[in-house]
């Protein structure tokens, strides 16, 4: 069997972690295109579609952005499986009619997140994990019809509407990813210090159950690939 063709769109303004980490976690031949560039698919040839973290909010008046929202509109309408990490679960939850807003504070550093509900996207995962986190934006408000499946103190975390999926956390960071982020926000030093002493390797290993995400996702675009070249269609559950 073929391997995946995914189209990732990197809408990290500096895409080389970005695209080390994403390269590493996803079983599937990745066509990357820098969003923030302006680079978009000029065609849905794919088997799925997975969106990034940004440093921009979606609600931004960024020229890159409308663009990016209109052409996941369009996977989605033509029914691309898609997972969008941070941003990019952000961005799915404002195109499909959710509501994002800023937090008025950063959640940042390796914490604890529960999956509710009953998604794939989070089989073999414990109910509560860890995961590296950073944000300063949340989706308030699910899309009609979306479903949460991911949650803590901080709200939304992930959610599903048909063959759409958002997760606030990074599961694809790795230790040098999450130092090189935290050093790059603007928080005080007491709150600085306490996030970079928690990137350890025993909360890295922890965080590692996270990245089932990617491979339960991945298995469910071959199903949804399997079951559609057999003329069937809308057959695989989330």
């Amino acid at each position: 069997m073929s391997r995946l063709r995914i189209a990732f769109l990197n809408a990290a303004h500096d895409g080389t972690d970005t695209r080390r980490n994403f390269r590493r976690e996803l079983d599937a031949d990745l066509v990357e295109f820098d969003a923030t560039g302006g680079e978009l698919p000029e065609t849905l040839d794919f088997d799925g579609v997975v969106v990034s973290g940004s440093r921009s909010s979606v609600y931004w008046d960024e020229e890159w952005i409308p663009p990016t929202k209109a052409w996941v509109r369009e996977a989605i309408d033509a029914g691309l499986p898609c997972l969008g990490v941070c941003w990019g679960h952000q961005l799915l939850a404002d195109v499909l009619g959710g509501e994002v807003a800023d937090m008025g504070e950063y959640e940042i550093g390796y914490r604890e997140v529960e999956h509710t509900g009953d998604s794939r996207l989070f089989d073999g995962v414990d109910e509560r994990f860890t995961a590296f986190t950073t944000h300063s934006d949340a989706v308030v408000e699910l899309p009609p019809g979306a479903e949460e499946i991911a949650t803590n103190d901080y709200g939304v975390h992930g959610f599903r509407k048909d063959r759409a999926f958002g997760v606030q956390f990074h599961p694809e960071y790795d230790p040098e990813t999450a130092e090189r982020v935290t050093k790059g926000k603007d928080l005080d030093d007491d709150r600085l210090a306490a996030v970079l002493s928690g990137i350890t390797e025993e909360n890295y290993r922890a965080a590692c159950e996270a990245k089932l995400v990617f491979e339960n996702f991945c298995e469910f675009v071959r199903e949804v690939r399997e079951t559609e070249s057999g003329g069937e269609s809308g057959a695989v559950s989330a």
